[in-house]
């Protein structure tokens, strides 16, 4: 990437707050119920991609040896887990308590916050398991206990950036496979990978695999935990809502694992390695209202090029240097649900 398009300072930390409008849309939904609820997905969804089309695209990026002091940034990310604590648990509390919310509405504002913990709970969860401080590893597993997903930042880190766009990678989506076909064998082989990779990483050592250093512990300590607080607050049909929003979570992330690396590959060396990961393996995505919603992840090129590298840095490439996502990942989501479409779009 070349000097001139470098843009002179980083974009201001609050203008990655977008996120945070969820919070108040989702408490008005609980009060009011009804039509209201359509809020978070209209939101999420529809204005968001409106943006999208509205803003032109650009491609100048802050100077990646930027620096300008990243802590507003970081803040963002540590005070989301208590912030989707309250959200999660006061819908449960809201559709366990209130009486003027049908059950159908109790369903549907559930999943709009299944919404939110994937979209935004576990993005924010995905760039916090990059850090090195072991307490922002901590605050990533808080937000993937709140899916029941805890694996994946083992998964994440220890198998998918190594191995992405190769078969050795699950969560490389496979050319001409469906969001759906990807959907049904990725979960079991992202768990099954990840508890190999950490009782490898323990044998290694000369630990066994139920020993206490093995992070599943912890994975699942979390989950037991959160669906215990679902149970205190709504009993069994607390567990039910908060398992809906966790499966809704989880369905979000697998969207944007199918969409960021479809139908690309890494060669195989003469020597029997893959080559090392290049922007090309990866879909890049511009869009500017988007990029703000979900901290650039749609800037997935350069993360996976470069993976220490902070959301606010992340580099912008052209399609001389990266595959482009026709759209944002907002509508990409929408058209990966129709395989027909999807394929007519992407092949």
């Amino acid at each position: 990437m070349t000097q001139e398009n470098f843009s002179n300072e980083i974009r201001p930390a609050i203008s990655f707050a977008l996120p945070f409008i969820f919070a108040p849309i989702i408490f008005l939904s609980t009060f009011y119920g009804g039509y209201t609820i359509l809020l978070a997905p209209i939101f999420g969804y529809v204005f968001i991609t409106i943006c999208d089309f509205i803003v032109k695209l650009s491609i100048k990026s802050p100077d990646p040896n930027s620096e300008t002091n990243l802590f507003y940034y970081k803040a963002l990310l540590w005070v989301w887990p208590l912030i989707q604590f309250i959200l999660i648990f006061w819908c449960i509390y809201a559709v366990s308590s209130f009486s003027h919310l049908s059950i159908w509405e109790c369903i549907f504002l559930m999943m709009a916050q299944g919404m939110i913990t994937g979209a935004v709970g576990i993005t924010f969860a995905h760039e916090l398991m990059h850090q090195k401080s072991h307490k922002e590893k901590w605050l990533a597993d808080i937000l993937m206990g709140m899916a029941i997903y805890g694996h994946f930042r083992t998964e994440h880190l220890l198998v998918h950036h190594r191995y992405v766009g190769t078969s050795k990678d699950a969560v490389t989506a496979r050319y001409n496979e469906s969001f759906f076909a990807f959907f049904l064998r990725v979960i079991p082989s992202c768990l099954k990978s990840a508890w190999q990779e950490e009782t490898t990483r323990l044998e290694k050592i000369g630990l066994s695999k139920s020993n206490f250093k093995n992070p599943f512990w912890r994975y699942g300590f979390l989950a037991c935990f959160f669906l215990l607080i679902s149970f205190v607050i709504g009993g069994s049909f607390g567990i039910l809502m908060f398992l809906g929003q966790a499966f809704v979570a989880v369905l979000h992330l697998e969207m944007a694992n199918y969409i960021e690396h479809y139908g690309l590959t890494r060669k195989l060396m003469d020597n029997g390695k893959y080559e090392p990961t290049k922007p090309h393996h990866s879909w890049n995505a511009n869009h500017t209202a988007s990029n703000l919603l979900l901290i650039n992840l749609q800037l997935h090129s350069d993360h996976h090029a470069k993976p220490d590298r902070e959301y606010p840095l992340l580099q912008k490439y052209d399609n001389n240097e990266a595959p482009q996502l026709p759209f944002g990942y907002p509508l990409m989501i929408a058209i990966c649900l129709i395989p027909s479409l999807w394929r007519r779009v992407m092949n």
